[in-house]
């Protein structure tokens, strides 16, 4: 978790609205919840699909790998902006929230085949993903749903004293760029490629199992930048150990979109409920003191929006 004041990070609406695998790791909330509409909290528990509301817990798959966002703590639990948001409406809802760590690329099939109610780990919501669509625009599985809480944007991280002007998309043509595989920064820079070269020039991709392993290739000079989310983007030029290292290339987003809680198309019920629920975390104020512990409040949204994503 960042220690020290964050300078300001890349241009973001304040309370934006939100349109634009190892073994399971227990998390439970203790948190109150402050009184609501009389009868509107146990009304939303007994909307709860019956498979969920019988055990008692929410099961979310979640990459643990991407501080500060998903990570676990000094003492291996899960920590961080989702858990601890998924914590917050788990209390509301009377439930325990169990996370299982697996790689980013399974959690969306793991929503689909039913191995886990949600998927909360920095998952950007898009049509595409939606729609279940390939990049050729063709089906390739059944999409999901999303419940977005999160404003955030692509930024490019480099090595401190950097003087490349990467300012743009094409900026990055004729460099080696390093992504963490299976994130929209993967996506987006696959894309690229194909549009360099008009530029004449290439752009090289390097793809890694975590974004540390990424950011360690900016570090040795083999790639000029780290494409990653705004939330990790600041925590990497901002911590301790990484500040002086390391710093954001420029000071807006080469894309921009919303987290989303992720849910298979088919659950519906789960979906409304939780939408509702993070409605009441934000309006009773929780949700603005996670944002504010890891300092990305200038992410933060009004209401939770459905498939807000473009």
């Amino acid at each position: 978790m960042p220690s020290r004041p964050v300078p300001a990070p890349p241009v973001l609406p304040v309370r934006a609205a939100a349109v634009l695998g190892a073994g399971g790791l227990l998390l439970t909330g203790c948190g109150s919840t402050p009184a609501t509409a009389p009868g509107a909290q146990d009304t939303l528990r007994a909307r709860l699909p019956k498979a969920v509301k019988a055990a008692g817990v929410l099961k979310i798959g979640s990459y643990l790998n991407y501080p500060p966002v998903d990570f676990r703590d000094s003492n291996a639990k899960p920590a961080g902006l989702d858990p601890e948001i998924a914590t917050a409406i788990g209390d509301y809802l009377g439930l325990r929230v169990e996370f299982t760590d697996m790689p980013f690329d399974k959690l969306i099939p793991a929503v689909q085949n039913k191995q886990i109610d949600l998927a909360m780990s920095a998952v950007i919501d898009t049509k595409q993903r939606q729609l279940g669509a390939a990049d050729d625009g063709h089906q390739a599985n059944p999409g999901v749903d999303f419940v977005d809480y999160f404003t955030t944007g692509t930024s490019m991280v480099v090595k401190t004293g950097n003087q490349l002007p990467l300012t743009t998309v094409d900026s990055l043509c004729g460099h080696t760029v390093a992504v963490q595989r299976g994130t929209l920064q993967d996506e987006f820079a696959t894309r690229q490629i194909g549009a360099c070269p008009r530029t004449g020039k290439q752009l090289q991709v390097h793809r890694f199992d975590t974004d540390d392993q990424a950011l360690a290739e900016v570090g040795s000079g083999v790639a000029v930048a780290d494409l990653n989310d705004y939330p990790v983007a600041q925590y990497n030029t901002t911590t301790p150990d990484r500040a002086g290292k390391f710093q954001l290339a420029n000071t807006h987003f080469l894309q921009s979109g919303p987290y989303g809680i992720t849910v298979a198309k088919d659950n519906t019920v789960l979906r409304d409920v939780v939408s509702k629920a993070l409605d009441q975390v934000i309006r009773n104020g929780g949700y603005d003191k996670i944002l504010a512990k890891w300092n990305v409040a200038p992410g933060a949204v009004s209401s939770a929006v459905v498939n807000g994503g473009l």
